[in-house]
């Protein structure tokens, strides 16, 4: 690559940054992620729906609807399963529901986040529900997320990403009864066509040199091995030349 060619490109790649795209959302990086959790849940809900008593009254499924659903991160559509009697009513997202509340945005990105065991992920999916729902149900919708859960996080990484950075989302969920603060660490990046992917997301209740070694060891195992503009506090420049020498910190 020429030296015109590389401004050119890295004035493409800056501008992509300070486009300001939604994440969330049609093309956003956690579209995939709001997809899939709901669409699970909802499939899970659906098998607890159509229990001996249902099916005896001849109840099936019959297909699946579209729905769109608007939150304050974007828009973007689902797939919703169907019952023959049209007597299925899911709770995570309802029948005529078509806005999807923040807070429940978060807590899905949230299931995301390494570090989460099975139990967590099912008390994370306990609370996304507004109602009690019990605890087949429960367990058929965890043991329908976390396989996915689990391959995102240990999915390969393109050895190379123009922009990397750091946006922090802080939620609150219950443990054992009590309301604890959580922040989950999203690693967001730009590659080299010039797209915005979450590179990998962690739970970590402060942001010192332990969380920044699994973060960069995380990334480096699954094959990131250079970034060219890492924009991170001053810092933390440290730990990351220090795992990545080759990549330019600033």
């Amino acid at each position: 690559m020429t030296k015109k060619e590389q401004t050119e490109f890295e004035k493409k790649v800056l501008e992509q940054f300070m486009s300001g795209k939604n994440l969330f959302g049609e093309g956003g990086a956690f579209a995939p992620m709001l997809k899939n959790v709901i669409e699970k849940a909802l499939e899970a809900e659906m098998d607890g729906h159509l229990d001996e008593g249902e099916r005896t009254k001849g109840n099936k499924r019959n297909g699946k609807g579209k729905k769109t659903l608007k939150s304050g991160f974007g828009t973007f559509d689902i797939d919703t399963p169907q019952d023959r009697q049209s007597s299925f009513e899911p709770e995570l997202v309802k029948k005529r529901q078509t806005i999807l509340a923040d807070n429940l945005s978060e807590k899905i990105i949230g299931l995301y986040g390494l570090g989460m065991s099975y139990r967590d992920i099912s008390s994370h999916i306990k609370e996304m529900y507004d109602t009690e729902i019990s605890h087949t149900v429960l367990s058929q919708i965890t043991d329908r997320i976390v396989p996915d859960v689990k391959a995102w996080q240990n999915r390969p990484l393109e050895p190379l990403y123009c922009i990397v950075w750091l946006d922090a989302m802080h939620y609150k969920v219950k443990v054992d009864g009590k309301i604890e603060h959580k922040a989950l660490y999203n690693i967001l990046g730009i590659n080299k066509e010039g797209y915005k992917e979450v590179l990998g997301m962690y739970i970590s209740e402060s942001e010192g040199a332990n969380f920044w070694l699994q973060v960069l060891t995380d990334l480096n195992n699954r094959g990131l091995q250079d970034i060219l503009y890492p924009t991170v506090g001053e810092q933390h420049v440290g730990h990351i030349s220090h795992r990545f020498p080759i990549a330019w910190c600033h």
